[in-house]
């Protein structure tokens, strides 16, 4: 199951530790799963008697009986929360959509650099999760903490390693509980609430600096130039509203109304366009000519956000990248990159 930004289905079908300076075009590069395999790297120590360890997720129990050497990473989110707490994955899903050339993000290769590691091999997972290049590497650990994985998959993978998969719902894990279960799996729990202490740290300054984005109602649609008949909004279970919910957002009326219960992501028609009522709406889209067609629609320009100024689309897909797969590496470009874009659109 292959999640991907461009679909209006994120979730169910399938469609990011402090590094303010991640954004600076540096890449330590990736390989194809054709060429050598990365050697296994670490910079920090498991837990003292960490293993064994079982955990439980969506697909299943995964039992880890010793610290893991060489791990593998589905989704977008699991290698950076690995590489915060000091391992660097033999292998990690290639980022097609937002990525830098090097199918990473900016941020990753940034920590990766730091760590003094070789990049991890980059596999597609288009077609699903790419099972053979994955055995390829031989992983004794496979994280898939927030993925799409099917069952079928997780058969399939589980007898190449232990695989950790979500635990509730495909693509809807936030930050926190995927940190938790990667440091879990890791034997790394310590430190993991460490990062994640340091990080809702930064979280909390920004909301403190931002005191407008406290109560601010909040519509995270998304919008398309080619379908302009369908309003699509995205569930407080999905990350990327559910970091805006950490700096102090609130979900409008609209969006319970338009998901159904044990839904992730919901649509109502473009004629319903004017009852649609938040303080803000956010979105995303390819180009800043969508930006211009959607205002200048019939229909969609009625939402009452747009129509007042109090909307925001972002359009570059790097900082896109960012905001809508929270992680401990990419929660600093969100604040420095897409906060100051949100706290603009609520004041208008």
């Amino acid at each position: 199951m292959k999640r991907t930004l461009a679909a209006p289905i994120p979730i169910q079908v399938a469609t990011a530790t402090l590094l303010v300076a991640a954004l600076t075009g540096c890449s330590t590069g990736s390989t194809s799963a054709s060429e050598p395999a990365a050697e296994p790297s670490a910079t920090t120590t498991a837990d003292p008697d960490a293993f064994p360890v079982t955990i439980e997720h969506a697909l299943g129990a995964t039992t880890i009986e010793s610290e893991p050497t060489r791990v593998a990473t589905l989704g977008w989110t699991d290698q950076d929360h690995a590489v915060a707490l000091g391992v660097v994955p033999i292998g990690a899903t290639k980022i097609t959509w937002g990525g830098n050339e090097a199918g990473s993000t900016d941020w990753f290769d940034v920590a990766v650099e730091e760590s003094g590691a070789a990049a991890p091999v980059r596999y597609d997972d288009a077609d699903g999760a790419p099972i053979d290049e994955i055995a390829e590497l031989a992983p004794d650990l496979i994280l898939a903490t927030n993925s799409g994985i099917t069952e079928a998959e997780y058969s399939k993978l589980s007898k190449i390693a232990p695989v950790v998969a979500y635990p509730e719902a495909p693509w809807t894990t936030d930050w926190q509980t995927s940190l938790e279960m990667v440091g879990e799996a890791l034997g790394r729990t310590a430190l993991a609430e460490e990062v994640e202490a340091d990080t809702e740290a930064t979280i909390e300054e920004a909301a403190a600096a931002h005191p407008e984005l406290d109560g601010a109602e909040l519509i995270y649609g998304y919008l398309t130039p080619t379908d302009l008949s369908t309003i699509g909004m995205y569930a407080p279970e999905d990350p990327r509203v559910s970091i805006l919910r950490d700096f102090g957002m609130v979900d409008a009326p609209a969006v319970a109304e338009a998901i159904k219960p044990g839904e992730f992501y919901g649509s109502v028609s473009a004629e319903k366009a004017a009852d649609l009522d938040s303080d803000v709406f956010l979105t995303w889209v390819d180009s800043a000519d969508s930006v211009e067609t959607i205002e200048g629609d019939k229909l969609l320009g009625q939402i009452p956000a747009i129509a007042e100024g109090h909307w925001y689309a972002e359009t570059d897909k790097a900082t896109a990248m960012a905001s809508t797969n929270p992680t401990p590496l990419s929660i600093p470009v969100i604040v420095s990159d897409f906060l100051p874009r949100v706290v603009e659109a609520v004041e208008g």
